[in-house]
């Protein structure tokens, strides 16, 4: 009897993890070798859709000053710069879709400031909201998302790490001026793909 019951036991336990299975790989975010996200590897973020004039992510002095800005690299042939992506929830060690992540590059830079991305305010010459780096205080603006565009994905910003935050939400686009492509605060998305290093 005692065999018996351990086996059906075994067996309810077997189905219901293989049943939660495809809940969790369809909420995780997979790079272009089809493996999971996972938390402190290195990444570049690729156009999902090729134009001309853009790469891979990486940084640019949007008006010659520090911060630096989040760009596109000019050469469609670049990977542009690795970054790391992590989770609010510090203990997950693969990234599920939308979920509040920091995205930092791994990169040094003239600045000497943080590489971690930040949604800035309104820029007055413009009136777009530019993605851009460094980061004194934690803040809402820190936090951005990935979800599912289409068949590549896309970034948001939306900080749902703060319940309650009067937060501006809205999806990253890409903006030509200048000659670079920036990533911005738009209505139209910038489908992504990721690539590991």
């Amino acid at each position: 009897m005692l065999p018996l019951l351990l086996s059906a036991l075994l067996l309810s336990t077997s189905v219901d993890l293989w049943m939660m299975m495809p809940q969790a790989l369809s909420d995780a975010v997979f790079d272009m070798d089809g493996q999971m996200l996972q938390t402190g590897t290195q990444y570049n973020v690729l156009p999902g859709v090729h134009v001309e004039g853009g790469g891979g992510l990486t940084l640019g002095f949007r008006n010659g000053n520090c911060p630096m800005n989040v760009a596109q690299h000019e050469s469609n042939t670049s990977s542009g710069l690795p970054l790391t992506i992590s989770p609010v929830n510090a203990s997950l060690t693969a990234i599920p879709v939308s979920t509040g992540v920091k995205v930092v590059f791994a990169a040094a830079t003239i600045c000497v400031q943080s590489t971690a991305w930040r949604l800035g305010q309104v820029d007055r010459a413009t009136g777009r909201r530019y993605v851009t780096t460094g980061r004194g205080v934690s803040t809402v603006s820190d936090w951005f998302e990935i979800e599912k565009y289409e068949d590549y994905y896309k970034l948001v910003s939306c900080q749902s790490v703060c319940i309650g935050c009067n937060v501006v939400c809205g999806d990253v686009g890409v903006v030509r001026e200048g000659g670079k492509r920036w990533l911005v605060l738009s209505d139209e998305p910038f489908p992504v793909v990721f690539k590991k290093v």
